[in-house]
């Protein structure tokens, strides 16, 4: 037990308090299920062909054949063409002179041409989508991935800049005022008057989103006792990001316009209001600020409303010392300042990069299974549900590493075993990607719990939004893995199971933390690589011990 849980243990590990600390902080992380991945729905792409316009006088036989047929690259059946027609001139002149098509001319002889009067999209399933608002096909189809892309950028800047806010500001004005970002900012983009002004709100949405997750999954492993924040930091807020991703689809199966859509998703947003009045800052921040008396304050709160009564002073005069020291100011540089915090935080970026490609490629991918997307994106948020529940039982009752390894290298063996499935087994192949999604949420799950519990007081909002941060890159990149279908159905699965079974041996590296108090220095951070043996830090250390150690870690 650490100085901070030995100080604050009168308050016990469940009451009024905990109970509100724990509802309200999970309720603020469902937005982030719907609002990452309505992408999947905002940017569909229906099936599509030339617009041949109405004015144009041709036979219904020469309309019907106006559209050359292409042989599909997956299948090798021959489809209608999405990108080009035969030349309206010929056709029209072959039409006006009574010509049957295929009988009296042959069609392979008729010369083509580009969609140049624009695209007739299926209304069947989207009444609108930004594909078929602003013509993000053919020559432009390299928007639709770069749209995501833009968010995940959004998400990378998101990360780098509201860790240091977090850790200088406070946690719980950090939440609230990105939770407003993402709100505000998601509502005026559905008066989007074309592509670029999407793409430059969604990256604003993309930082509002990203720094609320944080600050919310920081502030209550902080708030909440050991136990307690082991089911909040994995199946308290996993669940309810999940509760938001399955709430998309149905939202989306209701809304088949992009633009009410958003609007929809928009106005739970405005409901958090209240919850300024309810959600109380860190303690442990305002102690690593030297503010022991707001936090004490807090926490006889805290013991009023489990009908507590608290000791006269919480926090001894060698704490407060030691709090005061702790203002010294930490920033993104220490995380790679001493050697062995440096290793721990470049191992994790590379895990949690990997994991992060797999998780939203795999996400992003469901609009493209075989079936109704809508349900394919319900099945892939249900998978989500056991998998956030058992790696809460994994980490209870499980060494992190060793469940971070085996869920990583479960899930890329899954995905590494479509392609050896026939063509004609859809199912089969659909069975094991969700088997493989329902890995990789495991030990996306997990990984969060793990960096918190990692990393130091002083440092941990910061170094949970830097692995973020770097998790980003692969995020950037996930909607290329989808677009790597066109080239090969297999080899997105390949790329993707490859790159998480070696981040899984990767992560045997990192040290143990299970059974471990939460650091509250950087000293009192556990050796790298993992096969160190752990040691628990003393109570108490003074600034003396703490400064010797820490030159000691930079040689």
């Amino acid at each position: 037990m650490s100085d901070y849980e030995a100080a604050t243990a009168f308050l016990g590990e469940w009451g009024r308090f905990q109970l509100q600390v724990f509802s309200l902080l999970c309720l603020t992380i469902i937005p982030n299920g719907f609002s990452g991945m309505s992408i999947v729905f905002i940017a569909d792409t229906p099936p599509h062909r030339c617009l041949i316009p109405a004015q144009v006088n041709l036979t219904a036989e020469w309309r019907n054949s106006s559209i050359p047929l292409e042989e599909e690259s997956h299948s090798g059946s021959l489809v209608p063409s999405k990108c080009s027609r035969y030349k309206l001139a010929d056709i029209q002149s072959f039409s006006d002179k009574g010509l049957l098509p295929g009988v009296d001319v042959n069609l392979s002889n008729v010369p083509k041409e580009g969609c140049l009067d624009g695209w007739e999209y299926d209304r069947s399933v989207y009444i609108s989508t930004i594909v078929s608002e602003w013509d993000l096909v053919c020559d432009n189809r390299w928007k639709n991935p770069l749209t995501s892309s833009v968010f995940f950028f959004g998400v990378l800047t998101g990360s780098f800049i509201s860790g240091q806010l977090s850790d200088r500001y406070g946690r719980k004005i950090v939440l609230f005022v990105t939770l407003a970002l993402q709100t505000v900012s998601t509502f005026i983009q559905v008066f989007s008057t074309s592509w670029p002004m999407f793409c430059i709100i969604f990256f604003v949405a993309g930082v509002g989103q990203i720094s609320n997750y944080v600050a919310a999954f920081v502030l209550g492993s902080e708030l909440l006792g050991p136990r307690v924040r082991i089911v909040y930091s994995t199946a308290g807020v996993s669940l309810f990001f999940g509760l938001g991703y399955m709430l998309l689809p149905l939202f989306a199966f209701f809304i088949r316009d992009w633009r009410m859509l958003l609007l929809g998703l928009t106005l739970p947003g405005f409901l958090y209001v209240p919850f300024w009045w309810y959600i109380p800052e860190s303690p442990r921040w305002l102690l690593s600020q030297g503010r022991v008396e707001e936090a004490e304050a807090i926490m006889k709160d805290a013991a009023k409303r489990n009908k507590i009564e608290p000791p006269q002073v919480i926090f001894s005069a060698l704490q407060k010392e030691l709090q005061s020291d702790r203002r010294k100011g930490h920033n993104i540089c220490d995380l790679l300042r001493s050697r062995n915090i440096r290793w721990i935080s470049v191992t994790l970026w590379l895990v949690w990069n990997s994991l992060t490609i797999a998780y939203f490629a795999l996400s992003l991918n469901t609009a493209n299974l075989y079936g109704n997307a809508f349900f394919n994106c319900f099945l892939s948020a249900v998978v989500e549900m056991p998998a956030y529940t058992l790696s809460w039982l994994m980490f209870r009752w499980c060494s992190r590493r060793l469940t971070l390894f085996s869920t990583l290298v479960m899930g890329g063996l899954f995905l590494l075993l479509i392609q050896l499935i026939p063509a004609n087994l859809i199912f089969l192949a659909i069975t094991l990607e969700m088997m493989g999604k329902f890995a990789v949420t495991i030990a996306f799950a997990i990984v969060y719990a793990y960096t918190a519990e990692l990393y130091p007081t002083v440092l941990r909002n910061t170094a949970v939004g830097a692995c973020s941060m770097a998790s980003r890159i692969g995020s950037i990149i996930a909607p290329y893995f989808i677009y790597l279908r066109s080239y090969s159905i297999s080899l997105p699965y390949i790329l993707m199971g490859s790159l998480t079974v070696l981040s899984g041996l990767l992560s045997l590296l990192l040290p143990e933390s299970y059974g471990m108090p939460l650091p509250d220095t950087i000293t009192h951070m556990q050796p790298f690589p993992g096969c160190c043996q752990k040691r628990p830090y003393t109570l108490t250390h003074t600034t003396e011990e703490e400064k010797a150690a820490e030159g000691k870690s930079t040689l």
